[in-house]
């Protein structure tokens, strides 16, 4: 069951990316504050057995060949590229459509938008680890979207749409390992999956219940 004693609260204003540790039982909840923004969210192991600490994080693709599911649903696991579980979906009060398909936006991602120099949520995660001198330096995982609205047509393509998310509306994950989470409030203002300027998010980390058996 969930707890609702929050033991701490990150602002995450918008456009830029925080970073929070947290011990495998805890619970992670990311809250749309104003509605209609898209949250990147990344994990990475505090520790894996015979590796450098660091590398191990939660990977789409692992976890989509895991669940057999493109997108999230309450109940399923996030694992990582090693395939363990590092994150579990347990509560969701926003409609529910969240995305694993899409990269994180990046500095050449808004050059060939025309818009060198704009924020990004690869620069944000490296930002947000270096802050508290997580060590991670490999390539930019693929995020969970969370609040993002990318479905999938009878013909294989794609739509970009405003992420349908209401003020308050809320995700919430259970820490399976020892971790860093991070959750980046997407500054992606020339395609229109956020709802005009980014706006804030927050992480509100609480004690959890323990793993479920």
């Amino acid at each position: 069951m969930q707890s609702d004693t929050i033991t701490r609260r990150i602002e995450v204003p918008g456009g830029s990316g925080r970073a929070a540790r947290v011990r495998a039982g805890e619970l992670v909840r990311v809250v749309d504050v104003a509605g209609g923004q898209v949250g990147d969210v990344f994990a990475f192991a505090l520790e894996t057995p015979g590796e450098h600490p660091g590398n191990e994080h939660h990977s789409a693709a692992h976890t989509r060949a895991a669940t057999s599911r493109l997108f999230p649903a309450v109940g399923d696991p996030f694992v990582t590229d090693r395939r363990r579980p590092i994150l579990t979906l347990v509560a969701d009060t926003s409609p529910g459509l969240h995305d694993m398909l899409i990269a994180a936006c990046d500095p050449q991602r808004y050059a060939q938008l025309g818009a060198p120099g704009h924020r990004s949520c690869a620069a944000n995660l490296r930002e947000a680890l270096a802050a508290i001198g997580h060590p991670y330096t490999g390539p930019t995982p693929q995020p969970i979207n969370v609040f993002m609205r990318i479905p999938v047509g009878a013909d294989g393509t794609l739509s970009w749409l405003p992420a349908p998310t209401a003020a308050g509306d809320a995700i919430t994950f259970r820490a399976e390992l020892d971790a860093v989470v991070v959750v980046s409030s997407c500054p992606q203002d020339l395609v229109g999956i956020n709802r005009g300027e980014p706006s804030p998010l927050a992480v509100e980390v609480l004690a959890g219940q323990g793993r479920q058996a």
